[in-house]
């Protein structure tokens, strides 16, 4: 009995460690996400001159998950609440960003950026698209060195942790 409790102790502990490996290695990957549909989103708004419902529709089907989430909510929820704009962007973040292994500082530029779409002039939300998408490409770069530095240490602490509970507990 004893056993079987050790090898479920060692398997649990490797297995959070795996995990939170794996959100560390998904942070880039979602930040570049993001940083894409501000492409996109760019030349939807300033070159095609949609609207922020359409923009959010053709994201939701070129991004892939978790953005694509965002997006398609985005848009659905602007289709029965058109005049709000910001709300639902903050609403929508709140409820998405859990969803995600992205960080309260790239929640902190999105919900900046919110704030900002519609607000300006094409030259104005232009600039604005750039600043959050330096904002990101700045966390990208950091979480790409975390992801170096630490991934490996996590999954190695997991199972190491595991280890010393087992070895403690006998």
């Amino acid at each position: 009995m004893k056993l079987i409790g050790a090898i479920l102790v060692l398997i649990a502990a490797t297995w959070a460690g795996f995990d939170l490996s794996r959100r560390l290695q998904q942070r880039p990957k979602q930040i570049r996400q993001l940083i894409s549909s501000l492409q996109v989103m760019e030349a939807e708004i300033l070159y095609s001159q949609t609207s922020i419902i359409e923009t959010s529709d053709n994201l939701a089907k070129q991004i892939p998950q978790p953005a694509a989430a965002f997006f398609r909510s985005l848009s659905d929820k602007l289709q029965l609440h058109p005049a709000g704009l910001y709300d639902c962007w903050e609403e929508i973040t709140e409820n998405w960003i859990g969803n995600t292994a992205l960080k309260p500082a790239e929640k902190d530029v999105w919900l900046q950026f919110g704030r900002t779409l519609g607000q300006h002039d094409f030259e104005q939300q232009q600039k604005h698209i750039q600043l959050a998408r330096t904002h990101l490409e700045r966390e990208l770069e950091e979480s790409e060195e975390a992801n170096q530095r630490y991934g490996k240490m996590i999954r190695n602490l997991g199972f190491l942790t595991g280890l010393l509970i087992v070895l403690l507990l006998i």
